[in-house]
C-alpha cells in the first residue's frame, strides 16, 4: 500500500497543499485533478520520490514496486526497444545483466557459481524467463511492428516512442502505477486498449489526465487538488463534478438564507432592544444571531472561462461544398457537402492530412486538384492546431493583440473579452510572445468569438487546455447554433458536439454518416 502522511509543500509564499493524508489501496484507480498550476504533476513527483515534501512522508510497503510513465522520449536512445520496455522493471534487468556478466567470465570460480545460483533464483522469482515474451506482448498490443523490437530507440518515430514508454510503465505488473497524461498523442485504438488494460489491472493506479472520458472510464476515486488541500472523493470524474457543483450550490444557498436571517435579526434587535416589552424577544434573537453559521467559502484555484459563440449573420442553404479535393502526400478525391445544423467531426489515422484539409479550406494552402466553395452567407473562422504564427515575435500586449481582431477597439471593451478568458488586471498586459500554450488557445478562442463567424473549424482545440477550459469549450460548442468542423482527441467533446462523422484514413474518405462519435465507435471500431 502507498501512504501519504502529513505531506505539505509550498514554493516561496505559495502554498500548493498542506497536511495531505491519503491511503492508495490495491484494486483502485485514483484520478488526480485540479487547475493548471494547482500541483497535480508536482504531487506525482512527490509520490514517485523525485521531489521531497517540506513536511510529512510517503511510504510504500516493503517489497512493493512502483512504476512511473517517463516523459523524456530521448532518455533511452541508446537502448533497444525490447530492453527499454524491460527497464520498466529495473531490478529484473540488473539481475539479468549481472547474471550474464558472470557467465561470460573466463575464470568462473566456485564463488561465481554460488552468486549465479542466487541470481538465477531471484531472476525466476521476478518472472525473468517470461520477461522478453511479456514485453513483446505489450508491444504487439500497442501496434509496434516486430521488426522494430531490436532497433535502438534513437531510430524510432516519436509516436512509437510514446507507446514504448507506456509499455515500459506497464511492464512487469507493478504494485503501484503512476501515469501523467498517459493518453497524450495516443490514437483511438491504443487509448481504448489502455482503458481496458487499466480496468483489468488489479493493483494501484494513480493518474493525472485532462481526458474526461478516460477518467470516467477507469477511475474509482478522484483526488481533487484545490483550496491548498487534496480531498479524495469516491467515484469517477462526472460523479465528482456533479457532486462538487451541488455541494457548492447548497453551501451558497445556506449562506444566503443565513445572511438574510442575520439581517432580519439585526433589524429586530436594533429596533426593540430598548423596548422593555420586547427585551426578552430581543435577547433571544441576539442568542440566535450568535449561533448562526455563515460558511467561509474559500476561493477555488479553478477558473472557468466564459465561452459563448454567437454569429452575426444567419446561415443560408448553401454552406460548404468540397469536390474531389486532392493534395499529394495527404489525401485524394475527398468530397463532402455540409448541410444546415451539421457539426461534423473529422477523424483519421493522419492528423497531418486533416490539418492540411483545414489549411486548404482556410485559404492558407492550395489543393493540387478538385475544388471547394463556401456559401455566400458563410463567415468562416478557424482555430489551427499550431497557432504559434499568431504569437511568435509579437511584441504587443494581449489587449493590443486582441484589439486587431475586434470590431470595437475601445480598450475597456477588449479588456472585458480578455477577462472572460481569465486574463484580468495585469494579465491582460502580458506580451503575446511569452504566453503559454493554454493561454494562446484561450486568446484564439476570444478572437473567434469576436469574429462572430457562423462556421467554425477547430483543429485539436483542447490541446494545452485544463479541464475547466475544456468543459467551458465543450458547453460553448454544444450551444453554438452554426455549423462546424471539429477534430479532437477528447472523446467527450467529439461525442457531445458532433452529429456527423467523416473519417479520412490512408488518404481517402472511408466513412461519412450522420452519427455521434460513440455510434461511430460502435459501428466501425467494435465491429472490426
Amino acid at each position: 500500500m502507498l501512504q501519504v502522511n502529513g505531506v505539505s509543500l509550498q514554493f516561496g509564499s505559495r502554498k500548493l497543499f498542506e497536511d495531505v493524508n491519503i491511503k492508495f489501496t490495491k484494486g483502485n484507480c485514483y484520478g488526480i485533478i485540479g487547475a493548471n498550476g494547482a500541483g497535480k504533476s508536482t504531487f506525482l513527483k512527490i509520490l514517485s520520490g523525485d521531489l521531497e515534501p517540506q513536511k510529512g512522508e510517503v511510504t510504500l510497503d516493503k517489497n512493493e514496486r512502483m512504476s512511473v510513465l517517463k516523459q523524456d522520449q530521448n532518455a533511452y536512445n541508446g537502448e533497444t526497444v525490447i530492453r527499454t520496455v524491460m527497464l520498466g522493471h529495473k531490478r529484473l534487468v540488473d539481475v539479468m545483466d549481472e547474471k550474464d556478466a558472470l557467465y561470460q567470465k573466463e575464470d568462473f570460480s566456485d564463488e561465481d557459481g554460488i552468486k549465479a545460483a542466487e541470481l538465477e533464483a531471484e531472476f525466476a522469482e521476478l518472472g525473468g524467463w517470461d520477461a522478453e515474451s511479456d514485453a513483446e506482448k505489450l508491444l504487439n498490443a500497442l501496434d509496434i511492428p516486430s521488426e522494430h523490437f531490436g532497433m535502438t530507440m534513437e531510430n524510432i518515430d516519436g509516436k512509437e516512442k510514446v507507446k514504448i514508454l507506456l509499455a515500459q510503465a506497464l511492464f512487469g505488473n507493478p504494485d503501484v502505477l503512476l501515469l501523467d497524461e498517459p493518453t497524450n498523442n495516443l490514437d483511438l485504438k491504443t487509448t481504448e486498449w489502455l482503458e481496458n488494460f487499466l480496468m483489468d489491472f488489479e493493483n494501484t493506479i494513480i493518474i493525472v489526465s485532462h481526458n474526461r472520458y478516460f477518467l470516467n472510464k477507469v477511475c474509482t476515486y478522484i483526488c481533487d487538488v484545490d483550496f491548498g488541500k487534496i480531498n479524495v472523493y469516491f467515484g469517477n470524474y462526472d460523479f465528482w463534478y456533479k457532486s462538487s457543483q451541488l455541494m457548492m450550490r447548497q453551501l451558497k444557498e445556506q449562506n444566503k438564507k443565513a445572511e438574510q436571517r442575520a439581517k432580519e435579526l439585526k433589524e429586530f434587535i436594533a429596533r426593540f432592544s430598548a423596548n422593555a416589552s420586547k427585551s426578552k424577544q430581543a435577547t433571544a434573537r441576539k442568542k440566535e444571531l450568535e449561533s448562526l453559521t455563515i460558511n467561509d467559502i474559500k476561493v477555488s484555484s479553478r477558473k472557468y472561462p466564459y465561452i459563448n459563440f454567437k454569429y452575426d449573420r444567419d446561415i443560408g442553404n448553401d454552406i460548404l461544398f468540397v469536390e474531389n479535393l486532392t493534395k499529394k502526400g495527404y489525401f485524394e478525391n475527398v468530397s463532402f457537402t455540409v448541410q444546415k445544423d451539421e457539426k461534423i467531426g473529422i477523424i483519421g489515422n493522419s492528423g497531418k492530412a486533416i490539418t492540411m484539409l483545414y489549411e486548404i479550406l482556410a485559404g492558407n494552402e492550395e489543393a493540387d486538384s478538385g475544388y471547394y466553395k463556401w456559401g455566400k452567407t458563410i463567415t468562416a473562422t478557424y482555430l489551427p492546431t499550431d497557432n504559434d504564427a499568431y504569437f511568435n515575435g509579437c511584441d504587443l500586449s494581449l489587449v493590443e493583440w486582441l484589439s486587431r481582431y475586434s470590431y470595437d477597439h475601445y480598450e475597456e471593451f477588449v479588456r472585458g473579452w480578455l477577462a472572460r478568458m481569465l486574463f484580468s488586471g495585469e494579465e491582460s498586459q502580458k506580451k503575446a510572445s511569452v504566453i503559454s500554450g493554454g493561454e494562446k488557445v484561450r486568446c484564439m478562442l476570444a478572437k473567434m468569438m469576436l469574429e462572430g463567424g457562423n462556421f467554425m473549424t477547430l483543429d485539436e482545440p483542447t490541446n494545452h487546455l485544463d479541464l475547466e477550459s475544456i468543459t467551458a469549450l465543450n458547453d460553448g460548442l454544444i450551444n453554438f447554433k452554426g455549423c462546424l468542423l471539429l477534430t479532437s482527441h477528447d472523446r467527450e467533446l467529439m461525442n457531445t458536439v458532433c452529429n456527423r462523422i467523416i473519417e479520412i484514413s490512408d488518404g481517402k474518405k472511408v466513412y461519412d454518416r450522420p452519427v455521434t462519435y460513440d455510434e461511430y465507435i460502435a459501428d466501425v471500431i467494435d465491429n472490426k
